[in-house]
């Protein structure tokens, strides 16, 4: 385990690296306890760096050193010196070869980092600094070198991968197979991958649009070799779409995708060899729902885009890791829009990005999307960086139109193949292709925090003129006080009274997307003959909030009639959101709980509304999440969230549940299943009423459950009805459900996890003791992440109910499985404490306990560098 010592690195303090690897020859010999690894690595002095002969100062954490040579003689003992994370050799020539052996033990990393085991297969994970815990090597993104990899294993190890193209296949005398793996193009350290076991795979080819034909196989342990097929499906369509979109193509003989059960993340884009978490590859229609088809999918994009946007153009420095990722999160939305429903993709984001993201920019751990320091790089893997980056890109995206944002991506790769930059080279690459100036711009990258948008408007009816005036502003964060104006792209547009789009210019365009650069500005729009109603921020074209003082009767007319669909859904949202907090208050107060009528109206009308994306009616009927209700307050009241919310719920159940009835028997169907968007809408819509209709627990309504829960042909509905007994049912009806599923589904991992899920996030069933007892469930395994995160995480992040009871169990329970997790795996540990970091913002009684649980965190004894970042941040 790295140590806890406060260790800042600082973004200003970037130097070239001194020394540049030319190529890299690897050389494994593979023994779960005393693999063998020996390095030869061209080394030269970087001219870049400056004059003299510095030492060579290579990164390394636990390994056992054997032997240094430089040009075939061994170095003597006194020219070098093993540091506490690394080793430092005095250096005598510009340009030598350096060869390192040293011996690593896979079976006993914990930390899924550098090369470990999984279920007997050796895999690796090297982003962003897992390379040093395999050899001593200059572990930095901006040190680029050719990967050759050779890689001996007993026999029982059939399929051994690495990088790019395999060259040459042999035995050793007494049995072990040798298979040599080179890879044509530089790369860092981060992206190089080994894979050793005894796996199976399928096999597709893809045609490139210049007529180059591509291998793809997908590998796994043989049970899992049927539900690869939806995985190469995703490939072939992101191949094709980012030919199509950006002109891109793959540049290997061979792709090759690993799904494996211990990994910390979704997935890796190591050069020609992707290796993922097998949640994220693995499905078939009776072990995986709807949502995890459209992950799956998405993921696959995401890291074959990487092939362009992060290794053949990669970040300079950590600093600058949303170059790539908010780069390709941008680009897999996009996708993943284009392959479904645009509208629903899009509300599914923000709805993220306002829960999560915005809470972590008013949080202990904001900062900007390039951050300007850090402790442990790993905690920067954030969604700020990802989904935040993600909008930055889009805002470039809407300033530019699809035209010119083409032009700038073209620019950048063709200007930077084969280097590694900074987030300034992409944007002066969108600006030189267009002939603008983002310098404003710029500003998204260095300031941290959600910026507000105050908008006031006036009508003068003599002169047919509408004043719109926004005013920018943005809270302070740590170590940013104070905040510039920012330019912000607002796409809007005018409705009159019958809900029509009004022209806003010449052209009769509707819609126009209004640059605000300054702290205040006003846009103004001639010849009306009434005072339109504005529709703000349509698609949600910048991440920011936006206060306007829309009153009821608006908000339901932009419901029924704004053209913009996601505009719609958050004008239903806004209506919510009021009769929730009005609730709140009335809870708060000890008053009558009564839900305002109009949002039940409002509710009937989305659902009579056969003209829209049945997805898109499914999300507007469903209320904010209790976490999002968190984020919107200033204070937050747990017990009157949930109180409010369960209220509203049944409520809306009781006076809709002849509707909703009607709509779910409506939308049932026996025909085969299949992933498209038009079904996959159809049973969203449905089981969103069976959600619904199984909170009255009316014996007759949870009956449909029930026949749901026997009946289904696909996991979705399975999956559905089980939640909905497992959160309504009498006990023993549940007890019975959860026990069957169970049995039939034992032997499937991914099918466990949503197991272990749907009992953790229950607010009725997920209490602390059931989640205790789940740990002690045969099937979960504190080391491995997936487990980790359908039961510990689900019940602090999904189950609000239980997670922030009174008594402050839940915060007890979640930092006693910090430090334990801690001594395992620091990665997991430091994700899995968020909960905890924003006591700040809850009620005086329910915040001392969360500051308590951590501080019990810091006192717990030594902790892990990625742990004690979090943890320092959030008390101080």
């Amino acid at each position: 385990m790295k140590d806890a010592q406060p260790r800042t690195v600082y973004r200003k303090d970037y130097h070239a690296p001194e020394y540049l690897v030319d190529s890299t020859r690897l050389h494994f010999e593979l023994q779960p306890k005393s693999t063998l690894v020996k390095s030869c690595l061209q080394i030269r002095r970087n001219p870049d760096a400056g004059g003299g002969l510095p030492p060579l100062v290579l990164d390394g954490i636990e390994l056992e050193l054997l032997s240094v040579s430089i040009d075939g003689a061994l170095v003597p003992a006194s020219r070098y010196r093993e540091l506490p994370e690394g080793l430092s050799i005095d250096v005598e020539k510009p340009e030598f070869l350096l060869e390192i052996h040293n011996r690593i033990s896979p079976e006993d990393n914990t930390s899924l980092e550098g090369l470990y085991l999984s279920n007997g297969m050796y895999c690796t994970q090297c982003e962003a600094e897992g390379f040093r815990k395999i050899t001593y090597y200059p572990d930095r993104p901006d040190v680029m070198s050719k990967f050759t990899t050779t890689i001996v294993a007993p026999r029982q190890y059939p399929v051994l991968l690495a990088n790019g193209n395999e060259i040459e296949r042999s035995h050793t005398e007494d049995g072990r197979q040798v298979v040599t793996w080179e890879d044509p193009f530089a790369k860092p350290a981060y992206l190089f991958a080994l894979v050793a076991g005894e796996l199976q795979h399928i096999e597709d080819s893809f045609t490139t649009a210049s007529g180059r034909e591509v291998k793809l196989q997908i590998f796994t342990e043989a049970k899992n070799i049927g539900k690869c097929d939806h995985a190469m499906r995703s490939l072939k369509k992101a191949m094709r779409w980012d030919e199509e979109v950006y002109g891109r193509e793959y540049d290997l003989d061979i792709f090759m995708v690993v799904a494996v059960d211990h990994f910390n993340m979704g997935a890796m884009e190591n050069k020609g060899l992707n290796i993922f978490n097998s949640a994220c590859v693995l499905a078939s229609p009776k072990t995986a729902t709807d949502r995890s088809f459209q992950t799956i999918e998405s993921i696959v994009g995401h890291e074959y885009f990487h092939n362009w946007s992060g290794n053949r153009v990669t970040c300079r420095d950590w600093f600058q890791l949303s170059l790539k990722e908010g780069f390709t999160v941008f680009r897999d939305a996009e996708f993943s829009a284009d392959m479904n429903s645009r509208a629903v993709k899009r509300i599914e984001d923000v709805s993220m990005l306002r829960t999560a993201q915005f809470a972590e920019d008013a949080g202990p751990m904001a900062h900007p999307v390039r951050p300007d320091s850090y402790m442990e790089i790993s905690n920067f893997y954030t969604l700020t960086i990802y989904e935040k980056g993600a909008e930055v890109v889009r805002m470039i995206h809407t300033l530019l139109g699809a035209e010119g944002f083409r032009k700038g991506s073209d620019l950048y790769f063709e200007r930077h193949d084969g280097q590694a930059v900074t987030c300034e080279d992409f944007v002066r690459a969108m600006e030189d292709a267009n002939g603008v100036d983002l310098t404003r711009f710029r500003r998204w990258y260095s300031q941290a925090g959600t910026p507000v948008l105050d908008v006031s408007d006036e009508f003068d009816a003599r002169s047919g003129t509408y004043s719109l005036t926004i005013r920018q502003s943005c809270p302070p964060t740590p170590g940013q006080e104070e905040k510039l104006p920012l330019h912000i792209p607002v796409a809007m547009g005018l409705l009159d009274s019958d809900g029509n789009d009004l022209p806003l210019d010449d052209d009769d365009n509707t819609q126009k997307v209004l640059e605000v650069t300054e702290a205040e500005q006003t846009f103004r729009f001639e010849g009306l003959k009434e005072k339109p109603l504005p529709s703000l921020l349509r698609g949600f074209s910048a991440p920011v909030k936006v206060h306007y003082d829309y009153s009821t009767e608006q908000l339901l007319f932009l419901m029924r009639s704004d053209s913009d669909e996601f505009n719609r859904w958050d004008a239903g949202q806004r209506l919510a959101f009021a009769a929730l907090e009005q609730l709140q208050q009335d809870f708060r107060a000890g008053r009558t709980l009564e839900l305002q009528p109009e949002l039940v109206d409002a509710y009937r009308s989305v659902l009579a509304n056969r003209e829209l994306d049945q997805a898109l009616v499914a999300e507007m009927l469903a209320l904010p999440s209790a976490q999002t209700l968190a984020e919107h307050a200033q204070k937050i009241d747990a017990e009157a969230i949930v109180a409010a919310r369960d209220f509203a719920r049944r409520e809306l159940a009781l006076a809709l549940k002849d509707e909703l009835r009607d709509c779910y028997r409506r939308l049932q169907s026996d025909k085969p299943y299949d992933p498209n968007a038009a079904d996959i809408a159809e049973r969203s819509l449905k089981n969103t009423c069976l959600a619904y209709l199984s909170v009255t627990e009316e014996p007759e309504l949870l009956t449909l459950a029930e026949e749901q829960f026997s009946e289904a042909a696909n996991m979705t509905d399975s999956a559905a009805a089980l939640a909905a007994l497992t959160n309504h049912a009498p006990d023993d009806i549940a007890t019975s459900a959860l026990e069957n599923f169970y049995r039939r589904w034992e032997g499937d991992t991914q099918v466990v996890e949503l197991w272990f899920g749907v009992q953790s996030g229950s607010a009725r069933r997920g209490t602390l003791d059931a989640v205790r007892e789940l740990m002690q469930h045969p099937a979960f395994e504190l080391k491995n992440p997936n487990k980790v995160r359908s039961v510990i995480g689900v019940f602090a992040n999904r189950n609000f109910a239980q997670f922030h009871r009174t008594d402050g169990s839940g915060f007890a329970f979640l930092a006693e499985q910090v430090v334990a997790l801690d001594k395992l795996n620091p990665q997991v540990a430091a994700r899995l404490v968020t909960p905890l970091t924003r006591w700040k913002k809850y009620t005086e009684e329910l915040g001392e306990k969360m500051r308590a649980a951590l501080q019990s965190v810091m006192d717990s004894g030594k902790i892990s560098r990625d742990l004690y970042e979090v943890v320092s941040k959030s008390l101080a």
